[in-house]
């Protein structure tokens, strides 16, 4: 293929260039670059490539930090300055919604950026390698299960880092490296670390006590196999994050979902918060819930906020919080909010129903929300695609999009969090 010249970027991260009419995606790329790639995928409409190098640089393009960037899964975009990505972030968020959704795009509103662009991540799954003899740690290169060594992650906690250091320390060369396929980390708002480290090798008391004497500065978990077979090796492996003001104290478990930009989180609570008149004569029904991190600042500004989450684990913390923050008029429900939303609504009255689904988002429950025509949707999403997916039919079923926020909750990366009001139209 000859050299490619790079138009633009697109959702996912990739930048488009043309060869011969036809659409051709390359990873790590920014406007302007001149480029030569390598086909690794060919679809009917596009060619999907992998880059080998950039004969010219665009005008956007930098010095990455990290030295296996673009080599690592981890950040697609840290080849451009932190201006240009949340220029591209509000961008691709923009041309998605208005182009996808008809969205008058006088509503929404600039992107927020984060206070760090460094060192923001509190909560990381590191995959794990014995190579040669030597226990390796870092994450799987693009599209591939080769675990791209990483000693120092430019995006990680240096709490973390630190702690990664010692742990690789204390595995590499030990009877156990060649049994260990991840090791999870966490830090807190207190700098708690924790530490679980996934083994495949059985109950094994050697390791054990290996991780036992340590002198990591950490609580450590082993996991044997599935997730039920934690055990607790030191501390207790319970983390707390703040949010809102005066601040709530939430408890989650070490393995379960948390925000990982803690700062940019109280960042989000406190936008979601400015997004409506909340009144305490307000019933809210929130999906998808989770362990309490908006149910909680919420809670506090209505009536009384029903919260219905999958996890058992995260419920049971949400109740957990709940008393330990004295914030009782709340109802949680361990249940899926496909499976629980026609009842829910059927047996109380709800003024808001607030969702914050995973990546792949709410499709399954916006049938429902149709239906039930609440007066006022919150959609707090981490995919402007799957976003614009979901919104499409509750703008046809007769919502209008009131306003929508972005944030970058993920520097470094093509990711973009927002959060979205709608209303029903009477």
């Amino acid at each position: 293929m000859p050299p490619l010249t790079v138009e633009t970027l697109v959702n996912g991260g990739s930048g488009l260039a043309r060869f011969n009419g036809c659409v051709v995606f390359v990873p790590h790329t920014s406007a302007g670059d001149l480029v030569r790639a390598k086909v690794v995928r060919s679809k009917k409409n596009y060619l999907e490539t992998e880059l080998l190098e950039v004969l010219e640089p665009g005008p956007d393009r930098h010095t990455p930090v990290c030295p296996v960037a673009g080599e690592c899964g981890g950040c697609q975009w840290q080849h451009l300055p932190y201006d240009r990505q949340l220029h591209w972030k509000h961008q691709l968020f923009v041309e998605t919604l208005s182009h996808q959704c008809q969205i008058d795009v006088s509503i929404i509103k600039p992107i927020i950026p984060s206070a760090d662009q460094w060192h923001y991540r509190s909560r990381v799954q590191v995959k794990c390698f014995n190579r040669d003899g030597h226990f390796i740690t870092g994450f799987y290169r693009p599209r591939s299960r080769y675990v791209v060594a990483v000693d120092q992650c430019p995006i990680m906690d240096q709490r973390l880092n630190r702690l990664l250091t010692d742990l690789r320390s204390q595995i590499n060369g030990s009877a156990f490296a060649d049994k260990i396929p991840q090791i999870d980390l966490a830090v807190d708002d207190s700098g708690k670390c924790v530490a679980v480290v996934h083994y495949l090798g059985g109950q094994d008391s050697g390791l054990i006590d290996c991780l036992r004497h340590s002198g990591l500065k950490a609580d450590v978990l082993v996991q044997f196999g599935s997730r039920k077979n934690n055990q607790t090796i030191c501390g207790d492996g319970m983390l707390e994050i703040q949010v809102d003001s005066p601040p709530i104290y939430l408890n989650y478990r070490a393995g379960s979902f948390a925000q990982i930009n803690l700062q940019q989180n109280r960042v989000l609570v406190d936008s979601l918060i400015a997004t409506l008149p909340w009144s305490k004569n307000q019933r809210v029904l929130e999906l998808f819930c989770g362990m309490g991190n908006l149910s909680f600042p919420l809670a506090r500004r209505v009536k009384h906020l029903t919260g219905i989450e999958e996890s058992v684990t995260s419920i049971r913390m949400a109740q957990h919080n709940s008393h330990k923050n004295a914030i009782t008029n709340l109802t949680f429900a361990a249940a899926s909010a496909e499976d629980v939303l026609a009842t829910a609504i059927a047996q109380e009255h709800f003024d808001i129903v607030v969702l914050d689904p995973p990546r792949s988002g709410a499709y399954a429950v916006i049938k429902g929300l149709v239906t039930a025509g609440i007066p006022s949707l919150v959609y707090v999403s981490c995919d402007p695609q799957t976003l614009a997916r979901d919104l499409k039919p509750l703008v046809h079923g007769g919502y209008q999009v009131v306003v929508t926020q972005p944030l970058d909750m993920f520097p470094q990366t093509h990711h973009c969090e927002s959060i979205t009001l709608l209303q029903k139209i009477n």
